[in-house]
Order: structure tokens, then C-alpha cells, then sequence
């Protein structure tokens, strides 16, 4: 038989050692909170860019929009007109204005006469040319290519462009999908700023 006295007094033990155990505490305290001093260490570290948060036009936030830091929009009078270009119409052109460019596919190793009313992305896949592209609208830069023979408004002009700066344009790069000729020039597709 299990004798009680034994079993009470074992029981009575262990909840003594537990308690001073609990009583005493662990030792163990938690790490001060870091997460404010790391997020000031990388925000010290990044550079100061004029997009208003990083990667902006990779996500399709579109470039447009984006007011660089320092400069404030103001609103426009009555009768003032917007500085900010417009596209232009391409179904607008009359038939008879129509001009026809000779276009180099730098990768694709050919040269095709491309209309001033036709975009440079449809073109090249009506030519069975594997084009990179995702919106078609001109508001990312995936179908992004680089005029190798200067400006790149030297030799297109966009119908719609939200994605694009004035330096990347000047560089060359334009948004095949809504760009349009308008001089013969040289393309290296799939090159983004």
C-alpha cells in the first residue's frame, strides 16, 4: 500500500521548491526595443533621391504624379495652362501625313520601316519578336528600350508617358509601347533607366 504520509509530504516538497523557484524569477529580462534606432540607421544610410518613396516606378506608382521633394504644386489659374507635355493623338494623323521611319532592333539584328502612327512594341511583335512588356500604357517601364543615337525626343514622342523623367528621356530610354517615331534611329529593347 502507498502510505499517505509519504505522498502528502512529497507533494507538500514540490510545491515548496516550485514556489521559491517562481518566488526568485529567472533571471531572464527582455532585449530593449531596437526596431526605432534600426529604421534611423537605414534611413541615414539611403540616399536622398527626388522620388517620394523608393522604387515608385518599378511598382507602377507612376512617375507623373510624383512631386520631387523641395517643390510644391501650386494650383493653375483660371486660363493657365499646364506646362506638363500632353501626349498626342496618333489616330489624329490624317493619311496623307503619314511617314514611315526605318527602325533598328539592335538584338533582334533587323531594320523595319515603322509608321509615326504606329508604336514601336506592336510592330516589333507583329514581327514575331518576344518584346518585353506589362501594362501597355505607359505607366511602368518594363517595355523600356534605349535609343542608341541620342535624346530619345529626338526620334519618338510618346502618346502617354506617367513613368519616364526628362534625364531618362535624355539619356535615350523610351516606353515602346506608346512611343512613336518620328526620325530613324537604332533601339536596344528591354534596357530600363
Amino acid at each position: 500500500m502507498v502510505d499517505l504520509t509519504s505522498v502528502v509530504l512529497g507533494a507538500g516538497l514540490t510545491l515548496i521548491v516550485v514556489a521559491i523557484h517562481y518566488a526568485k524569477g529567472t533571471g531572464w529580462e527582455p532585449a530593449a526595443d531596437i526596431s526605432q534606432d534600426v529604421l534611423e540607421q537605414r534611413a541615414a544610410a539611403v540616399p536622398e533621391t527626388d522620388f517620394p518613396e523608393p522604387m515608385n516606378r518599378s511598382i507602377g506608382g507612376g512617375a507623373a504624379g510624383a512631386i520631387p521633394s523641395g517643390e510644391g504644386g501650386a494650383e493653375l489659374e483660371e486660363g493657365e495652362e499646364s506646362e506638363e507635355e500632353e501626349g498626342f493623338d496618333p489616330e489624329s494623323i490624317p493619311e496623307d501625313e503619314v511617314e514611315y521611319y526605318e527602325v533598328e532592333f539592335a538584338k533582334e539584328g533587323e531594320t523595319i520601316e515603322i509608321a509615326n502612327n504606329e508604336n514601336i512594341l506592336d510592330v516589333g511583335e507583329e514581327e514575331g519578336w518576344d518584346l518585353p512588356y506589362a501594362c501597355r500604357q505607359g505607366q511602368c517601364v518594363s517595355c523600356a528600350g534605349q535609343i542608341q543615337d541620342g535624346p530619345a525626343l529626338d526620334y519618338i514622342q510618346h502618346e502617354h508617358n506617367e513613368a519616364l523623367f526628362d534625364d531618362d528621356m535624355e539619356d535615350g530610354y523610351c516606353l515602346t509601347c506608346v512611343a512613336y517615331p518620328v526620325d530613324d534611329f537604332t533601339l536596344e529593347t528591354g534596357e530600363q533607366p
